[in-house]
C-alpha cells in the first residue's frame, strides 16, 4: 500500500513533465536597438548646403545623446553652436554657417 501513493506521485511529475514540454514557449520580446546602437529607423536629413549641413550634424548630436554616445551637456554647448550656424544659413551666410558647423565639429572631435 506504500507503493500506491508513490506511484501516484510519479504519475504526477511525470503529467507535470509532459504538460511542461508540450506548452507553447513565450513570444520573443520585440526588437530593438543593443544600447549605444543607433536604431534602424534613423534617417539621416536630407539637403544641400548650409542648411542641409545644419541639419545633419543636429541629427548626428541628437542621436548621440539618445544613443548614449555623449552626455546632455555637451549636446546642449554643441545643439547651442549648431543653432547659431543654423541663424547665419538662414541669413544668407552659407559660407560663415559652414565654417561654424566644421568648427564645432573639429572642436568636439567629429570628423569633418
Amino acid at each position: 500500500m506504500r507503493a500506491l501513493p508513490l506511484l501516484a506521485f510519479a504519475g504526477l511529475v511525470l503529467a507535470a513533465c509532459q504538460t511542461a514540454t508540450t506548452s507553447t514557449p513565450p513570444a520573443p520580446p520585440p526588437e530593438q536597438a543593443a544600447p549605444g546602437v543607433t536604431p534602424n529607423t534613423f534617417r539621416m536629413p536630407t539637403g544641400t548646403g548650409c542648411s542641409g549641413e545644419v541639419e545633419r550634424f543636429q541629427a548626428v548630436m541628437d542621436n548621440d545623446l539618445a544613443t548614449g554616445h555623449t552626455t546632455k551637456g555637451v549636446h546642449t554647448r554643441v545643439s547651442s553652436e549648431i543653432s547659431s550656424a543654423r541663424s547665419a544659413c538662414s541669413t544668407g551666410n552659407e559660407a560663415g554657417a559652414i565654417s561654424q558647423i566644421r568648427a564645432t565639429k573639429a572642436r568636439f572631435g567629429y570628423p569633418g
